[in-house]
């Protein structure tokens, strides 16, 4: 026999276990803002811009040749950038206390395409930290880069050097989209977790369990009467008993 759980019973569903669903969500996003705002470390971000350029040839304007040998080279360049050879020296000049594989996973280097333009991007717990490793970082690269490429690389300009701005905001964590988050998650969980109690529950609360389980027609239903109703049918009868037996002592 198939069941159907219609609109209504999913509904009733929700309603029995509320309190459960509110507690759940109320509880997972308070935890997600209080692990956001004590416990995990803001990150802060500085970025800095540079143009790499080839060597340019006699003419006074760039060919498309040389423009197009610009671009195909520039994910070398992001490679370089973060090899041992330059960052080892960067480790040097800030006085960190890490590996070059380590400060790597500090920096993002990266371009829009068909761009020469390459962005030097650097996170850390300290804002000025992570400005002066961005710009440490190119400078070090625009010192080397001839060196590893020869003449193919002659021009390498810093276009915008990182900056610490005045009450500058983490990147990491955004409290106020991680609360969001939980609660939403908080609320998908708790409500698959109604369900799932729902489903498990195998006592039997009224006549319709009775007759899905056994399959049977229902014949008669015996109402429930409670304690209170069964005091108040006590004292009406006993009332009446002593009513009656007034009424034949006085015909005698």
């Amino acid at each position: 026999m198939e069941e159907t759980i219609s609109l209504k019973e999913l509904l009733a569903t929700l309603k029995k276990r509320l309190v459960m669903i509110i507690l759940i969500t109320m509880t997972a996003g308070l935890a997600s803002g209080i692990f956001s705002y004590f416990f995990i470390t803001p990150i802060y971000q500085a970025s800095t811009q540079i143009l790499v350029n080839q060597e340019t040839s006699d003419q006074s304007f760039y060919s498309p040749s040389e423009v197009q040998t610009n671009l195909q080279l520039i994910s070398t360049y992001n490679e370089i950038i973060k090899s041992s050879r330059i960052l080892d020296k960067v480790i040097v000049q800030t006085g960190l206390d890490m590996t070059a594989g380590q400060l790597a996973g500090k920096i993002t280097v990266s371009s829009q395409k068909d761009s020469q333009v390459v962005n030097v991007s650097v996170q850390d717990p300290d804002p000025a930290m992570a400005a002066k490793i961005a710009n440490i970082t190119v400078e070090v690269f625009q010192k080397d880069i001839v060196n590893i490429m020869g003449k193919r690389v002659d021009n390498v300009s810093i276009l915008a050097p990182a900056k610490v701005t005045d009450n500058q905001a983490p990147i990491k964590p955004q409290p106020v989209m991680n609360v969001a988050i939980a609660i939403v998650v908080g609320l998908m969980a708790s409500i698959g977790l109604a369900f799932l109690l729902e489903y498990f529950d195998s006592t039997i609360k009224n006549e319709q369990d009775i007759e899905k389980i056994l399959e049977l027609p229902i014949l008669g239903v015996i109402a429930q009467i409670d304690d209170q109703k069964m005091e108040e049918l006590k004292l009406r009868k006993a009332a009446g008993t002593r009513t009656a037996g007034r009424g034949e002592t006085h015909g005698v």
